[in-house]
């Protein structure tokens, strides 16, 4: 069993201004016994004031130390969302990161999906990822990374799946909209229903982006939602609960990959 706390932020283009957020968090979920704290995508900072495409390498290190050093304090891992220099320096990487409780990055994730949709552009500012995302054990559990755009694609999460996954977290820096809450609340439970495993969306909050983060179990139980303000949803994630799921409906187990590559 994991306690996980999912912070629901309204973003800012200052990394240090996210820094002293992260670190009043991380305070709150020690008190209360979390044992994963999940910030969202681009939570280093939003694009602004800079941080894109100059500077990103700095930055990033910096970020990364910083929040290393968080996790380590409190003793809690963390997720979270942030910017990483690639080959083209106009266009960084989206990724995230996984640090466990004594201060070490475990794994490390690309954003494999650039949202080139509704008028907007990821790609100009950008690159995409090239690998897989990982899968990660914390205590009994499997945890597999996504960010954002990714929740439309189900090859994801059938990746996550054969690799086992029990939870899936999504970073998620996901725009307000037209239709775009109801997408958002939709996919996150429909993973969790076609891939009988926990699907937790932690998502930004703000004038440009919809909130809602919420999680739901293998069977697409809703375990909470954390509406349009700025807080920490908690939830608990248990091994056998998923066990439990996968004996009763095992579609894994019945998917034709003799026919499905």
């Amino acid at each position: 069993m994991i306690k996980i706390g999912l912070c629901q932020i309204e973003g800012n283009s200052n990394p240090e201004e996210n820094l002293k957020k992260a670190r009043e968090f991380f305070r709150d979920a020690a008190e209360k016994g979390i044992e994963l704290l999940v910030f969202p995508e681009m939570f280093m900072a939003l694009p602004g004031n800079g941080i894109l495409p100059s500077h990103v390498a700095p930055a990033a290190s910096r970020f990364l130390a910083e929040m290393a050093g968080l996790a380590k304090e409190y003793g809690i891992n963390c997720i979270f969302g942030f910017w990483e220099p690639s080959e083209d320096p106009h266009r960084p990487f989206n990724s995230a990161s996984l640090i466990n409780p004594e201060g070490v990055e475990v794994a490390r994730y690309r954003k494999l999906h650039l949202f080139d949709a509704l008028k907007i552009r990821e790609s100009k500012t950008s690159s995409p990822g090239q690998t897989l995302p990982p899968v990660v054990r914390i205590k009994n559990l499997l945890i597999g990374l996504a960010i954002c755009y990714d929740l439309r694609f189900s090859l994801v999460f059938d990746h996550l799946a054969s690799q086992n996954a029990d939870l899936v977290v999504v970073i998620s820096a996901w725009y307000a909209g037209t239709g775009k809450e109801d997408h958002w609340l939709t996919l996150l439970k429909a993973r969790a229903i076609e891939y009988t495993c926990y699907v937790a969306g932690c998502n930004m909050v703000g004038l440009r982006f919809c909130g809602r983060s919420a999680a739901f179990d293998p069977f697409g139980m809703p375990l909470g939602d954390a509406g349009e303000e700025e807080g920490l949803l908690e939830i608990t994630v248990k091994k056998e609960r998923v066990i439990s799921v996968r004996e009763k409906l095992p579609v894994l187990q019945h998917r034709r990959k003799d026919l499905f590559q």
